[in-house]
């Protein structure tokens, strides 16, 4: 059963994260029992637990009002409620941005509003985020369905203000004359939502395993709050574009798809699954079944059309009817309702491709670091090796052959430091133009230019000063992108000589540097400078006052900007502490083969009895090792295990210890 599936597939995922979090603790463990962590090492698996725990799998519905999207998050969702959890009945409907989730940090359910009138002031929702003080707390009681009905009941609620009012806050202008009175004249009072966003924390299975929910508003809305249309709907792995059957594509539906939709999901086509809703309407009992099949089918056509858009990818479903089915347990309506389909695509398509990325992240990260130790103990292992062959090899000989390596291992050791002299020379030489690095991402220098760009378009009179203000602050980001990029590329082929170097002198393990990229910033950025060029030249904006559209334009596009050079600079950082870390190990280690193979040679040249118990003692170390070595490569497979997308095989998660 499908909706079976997906809810497992999730479970899946959430053991899989735990596994993987097992496994990391069981490396740092690992190193500390065999006295190799670092402090570096220990922040960055902090950091890569951290990451997994906060990990999400985002699913975001868009529609115009009365589409059913609210009804379709409870038949997919909530259905196990045995009635509608979120209020989708007629004449209620979402009237503000509402994110679905559960606070696993502090284990409250709770709903949690943000006043509308906190549009007024230059905060991104996603700062208000970190500041809990800004938004109403409801507690929801999960004893009492009843009462969770009516505490949801809260995020429709509107109040009637001041048309001048309504202006100030960015929610009504000129353009939004079907509003206005029969006679053409505008309203003296304006109905708005009393929220601007509602967080509601909540303990379903689904939102602990990391599954968030965000149910968005019209098309209004969508161009009132361009955080949520350039920040949120992007960043989400699924975009739920949810049409009604029964009055197929309409303008507002086309619009949102234009200007919301299609350009913000540039690159993410597969995670963009358009729903025609409602297809009950068009179940006509005068009509066979294979006749309401081929209207069903060519209103799907007809939307994919309009679209712009491959008419296999229009899914028909009934919400309302899927969630009636599931509460009654009626199988045939609802295969009928074809929920099912719309649960198995997020099983099989969004679910792995999220999980995938994940798991990349986590390889790129703690799974170097597994490498690099593993590659640590190899040399040991082969460091032991040689010493056996060396002490093997001087069984019977006199003291003069002894003496002689002794001498040939003390001008290594002497030649060693040097190297190590000029190594260190080179590692403060990187330390420098790494901070010259992060210099260059600091945020002092963006806000710099994030300050020159609001008085120039504060300051212009004209749509096109505020288009050319725009472009100019992008324009100015991509200037400061290339120069990182120029500079790392020579800091990348510094450290590689520096590796090769040190290692081809001294025959140490081939290992190779992690380099830094800032690639994906780049390429993060040039999307953003599409969405930018997409808001600088909606009709929308061009109807909108300009001191608004300035406001909107810093509170989503240059806060998103800001975001990317944080997580560059962060990322950038991390990088610098984390670069020599690999060959640093092999330095020292290598230094401590030197030093025990001159101290074999001196017990020895002192008595032939130490030959014998040396060699055992070698032997025993190398059990060790290979010990070690099976248990560190047990470690990376846990890493890179996949998902496993087969139910049947699912099996309890791994706990930490």
């Amino acid at each position: 059963m499908a909706n079976k599936r997906f809810t497992e597939q999730m479970h899946a995922y959430g053991q899989w994260k735990e596994d993987l979090i097992a496994g990391i603790n069981h490396y740092q463990k690992w190193l500390d029992a065999n006295e190799m962590a670092s402090a570096e090492d220990e922040l960055r698996i902090y950091e890569s637990i951290s990451t997994l725990r906060s990990d999400t799998l985002t699913i975001a519905f868009v529609a115009e009002f009365a589409r059913g999207k609210t009804e379709l998050i409870n038949a997919i969702f909530f259905s196990e409620y045995d009635r509608r959890l979120l209020p989708s009945e007629a004449g209620r409907t979402t009237m503000c941005p509402t994110e679905l989730f559960y606070d696993n940090e502090h284990k409250q359910a709770y709903i949690r509003l943000l006043p509308i009138e906190t549009r007024l002031k230059e905060t991104s929702i996603a700062e208000y985020k970190d500041d809990p003080i800004h938004w109403s707390h409801i507690d929801l009681d999960l004893d009492n369905a009843d009462n969770m009905a009516e505490a949801f009941r809260e995020i429709v609620k509107t109040k009637r203000v001041p048309r001048q009012e309504a202006q100030k806050l960015g929610l009504y202008s000129e353009a939004d004359s079907h509003l206005n009175r029969p006679d053409g004249s505008a309203p003296e009072e304006i109905d708005i939502p009393l929220w601007r966003h509602a967080l509601i924390s909540f303990p379903h299975p689904l939102l602990k395993q990391g599954l968030v929910i965000l149910d968005t508003p019209g098309l209004n809305a969508l161009g009132s709050e361009p955080e949520l249309a350039l920040n949120m709907l992007p960043k989400a792995q699924a975009v739920m574009f949810v049409l009604s059957a029964d009055t197929g594509v309409t303008k507002s539906d086309l619009d949102m798809w234009v200007h919301n939709v299609k350009p913000m999901r540039q690159g993410k086509e597969k995670g963009t699954i358009v729903i025609l809703n409602k297809a009950d309407t068009l179940w006509d009992d005068l009509k066979t079944h294979e006749e309401i099949e081929r209207t069903i089918a060519d209103q799907c056509k007809k939307a994919a059309q309009t679209l712009d858009i491959h008419s296999n990818t229009v899914h028909p479903v009934s919400a309302q009817k899927g969630l009636l089915a599931k509460i009654r347990h009626d199988q045939e309506l609802l295969k009928r309702s074809n929920i099912l389909s719309l649960e198995s695509i997020l099983a099989n398509e969004i679910l792995p491709y999220q999980q995938e990325i994940v798991r990349e992240h986590v390889q790129s990260d703690v799974g170097n670091m597994i490498k690099d130790s593993r590659d640590l103990l190899s040399s040991r292992f082969y460091s032991i090796k040689s010493q056996l062959e060396e002490l093997h090899g001087l069984s019977g000989k006199n003291n003069e052959v002894i003496e002689h390596l002794m001498h040939k291992t003390r001008e290594e050791q002497v030649a060693y430091h040097k190297n190590v002299e000029s190594f260190n020379a080179n590692k403060r030489l990187l330390s420098e133009q790494s901070r010259r690095l992060l210099g260059m991402l600091s945020l002092t220098e963006l806000d710099k230019l994030v300050s020159r760009s609001r008085e120039s378009m504060t300051e212009t009179w004209t749509t096109h000063g505020l288009k050319a203000g725009m472009k100019t602050f992008f324009d100015g980001i991509s200037a400061m992108l290339k120069e990182v990029d120029d500079y790392s590329e020579r800091l990348n082929r510094l450290i590689t000589t520096v590796y090769h170097k040190f290692q081809s002198e001294h025959g140490l393990q081939g290992i190779e540097p992690v380099l830094f990229e800032i690639d994906k910033y780049v390429r993060e950025m040039d999307k953003l400078y599409d969405e930018a060029e997409a808001f600088r030249n909606s009709p929308v904006t061009v109807m909108t006052e300009q001191h608004y559209v300035v406001k909107k334009f810093f509170i989503s596009l240059v806060s998103h900007a800001r975001n990317v050079f944080f997580k560059a600079h962060r990322d950038a950082e991390s990088w610098s502490k984390a670069v020599m870390s690999p060959l640093v190990k092999q330095i020292k280690e290598h230094k401590e083969q030197m030093d025990r193979r001159l101290e074999n040679l001196r017990k020895i040249n002192e008595s032939r009895d130490t030959l014998e118990s040396r060699m055992n003692e070698l032997k025993r170390n190398g059990a060790v090792l290979k010990k070690q070595y099976a248990e560190i490569n047990g470690i990376l497979k846990v890493i890179n295990r996949p998902l496993d997308t087969d139910p049947a095989t699912v099996r309890p998660a791994a706990r930490a210890s």
